[in-house]
């Protein structure tokens, strides 16, 4: 558990390191930290030789990181604890969130303006972060500067560009989110509206 320690060292808010250490040998957390992938911040495996994987996406925000390593951990203890008929993010998933993570709910590890929005968020925590609107807005404030619009930005009409290089015209909101259509393909899409695009003059 050591190389996991300090593995994830560099990637998490400093005051948090000796509460998640103790975490990692606690759990024997297999963890490893992988490039970024688009689909999912983290997962975790149950192998079927018995043993278990955690990974997380490498990620310059340290308080994204801090979450999503205890959202994964949390299916690992959750796992250990009730077995593995539970639903992925069921109550049984949810309990041991809320429990792992309120050690980790203080000022001295998360900044006032984003703890007040975790401490709401951690009521009923979500399958993924990323379904809380306002938690994504809290978290992005702490990512590195870039140029890009939140879908919710644009106008209706107006096109952008995905990480991959594909086009897309912004159309109408739904209930959460925004009908988007592909512009090679005329294909529809929807959007959240906190995902991040490079809009095109």
């Amino acid at each position: 558990m050591g190389d996991s320690i300090n593995t994830i060292e560099p990637f998490v808010p400093p005051t948090s390191v000796t509460l998640l250490s103790k975490y990692l040998r606690q759990w024997e957390v297999n963890l490893v930290i992988t490039r970024k992938r688009v689909t999912k911040h983290g997962d975790f495996r149950a192998l079927h030789e018995g043993g278990h994987q955690i990974t997380v996406n490498e990620m310059p925000n340290p308080y994204r990181f801090l979450i999503t390593t205890l959202h994964e951990i949390a299916h690992l203890v959750a796992y250990k604890n009730f077995g593995r008929t539970i639903k992925p993010h069921g109550k049984e998933w949810k309990t041991t969130y809320k429990k792992i993570m309120l050690p980790f709910l203080t000022p001295n590890i998360f900044p006032e303006a984003l703890l007040e929005i975790l401490q709401s968020h951690f009521r009923n925590p979500k399958a993924s972060s990323d379904a809380d609107f306002k938690l994504v807005m809290a978290l992005n404030k702490f990512d590195p500067v870039n140029k890009k619009n939140y879908i919710f930005e644009l106008e209706r009409g107006e096109v952008f560009e995905i990480h991959n290089g594909r086009r897309f015209i912004r159309g109408k909101k739904r209930v959460k989110r925004y009908e988007c259509r592909e512009v090679d393909t005329l294909r529809i899409y929807l959007f959240s509206p906190h995902a991040q695009v490079i809009k095109i003059e």
